[in-house]
Parts: structure tokens; sequence; C-alpha cells
């Protein structure tokens, strides 16, 4: 079967966790660094790249909202919305890196202000999908996300690498 060639103009990594820890902003002079954290969910990557528009942000969501990949108790596999679980939303530019020799290059990504506009699109949807959940809202589960622009210092603990690679 031959592939199909298409325009990425997303890309996701999906990650349980048991607990995860991010900061969202750097130490500086006057000041500690300053956290966020969650506890049993999962952790989103995401970086969008050229190309990339308002019009995919509905399809992520419902994607990593309703894609069934958490475990219960019983071994059934649900959807964080269904688990329900945290989640905490990462953005990631490194996923839109490609090797060019011995460097990586990220010429594809969106630009900072457009991945900046789209990113927040991407948070405020997800909260009010999971805000029309109520059994999602009752448990007193979380949204966090990281600071855009920002490197990503994260802390992570898991029950394995159960890691998945959407692209849109």
């Amino acid at each position: 079967m031959a592939a199909v060639d298409r325009e990425v103009t997303a890309r996701v990594i999906l990650q349980q966790c048991l607990h995860a820890k991010l900061q969202v902003k750097p130490p500086d002079e006057d000041s500690e660094a300053e956290w966020t954290e969650i506890q049993r969910g999962m952790v989103i990557y995401l970086c969008f790249f050229k190309g990339s528009t308002k019009d995919v942000i509905p399809k992520i969501v419902s994607s990593v909202l309703k894609i069934k990949l958490s475990e219960t108790e019983n071994g059934k596999h649900v959807s964080i919305i269904e688990l329900p679980g945290n989640i905490l939303i990462v953005p990631q530019a490194t996923l839109g890196g490609k090797a060019k020799g011995r460097c990586m290059q990220y010429h594809s990504n969106a630009g900072k202000e457009l991945g900046m506009e789209l990113y927040a699109q991407f948070i405020s949807q997800c909260q009010q999908e999971l805000e029309s959940h109520p059994s999602w809202v009752e448990a007193g589960t979380v949204l966090r996300h990281g600071t855009y622009g920002n490197r990503q210092v994260l802390q992570l603990d898991t029950n394995g690498p159960y890691t998945h690679l959407l692209e849109f």
C-alpha cells in the first residue's frame, strides 16, 4: 500500500503519567522558578508547523481527549475524560525538528506569533471540552499547561513508556 503524501500541520505526542511537574517560569534574580503539576493523567506535547490554521484545533482536541489510551484498574482502555485524569499540555517546538547533517533545524515550525496564538486556542478549546463533561469536573481533575516560548523543564513519573505520536 503506498503512503499518501500530505502536509503535516501539527504533531502531538501523548504520554501517560502518574505525576508530572513542569516549570512555567524560569528563576531570575528576583524570584524562584514557578511550577505547575498534575497527578495521574496525560501529558500532551504539541508543536504547530507552517501552514497550521485554527481549523486544525478542533480535530486535535477531539483526538487527544477521546482516544482510548488510559488504562483503568481492571485493564480496560478509556479516554482521559472517561478515566477521568489530569492533563498537562507542553508546547514542544523540538517536535518539528529535522536532522540536517549533525544538527537539528526547525524551519518547518510555525512562526512564534502564530504558534503562540494556536497554542492558546488549543488550551481554551481543551478546557471547554473538558468542562462539558460533568464526570471530569466532579472528579476534581485539572488541565495545566506550560508557557509558550519558555524552555520546558519537566519531571515525569510514568508506569511505562506508553507514548503515542499523532500527526494532523
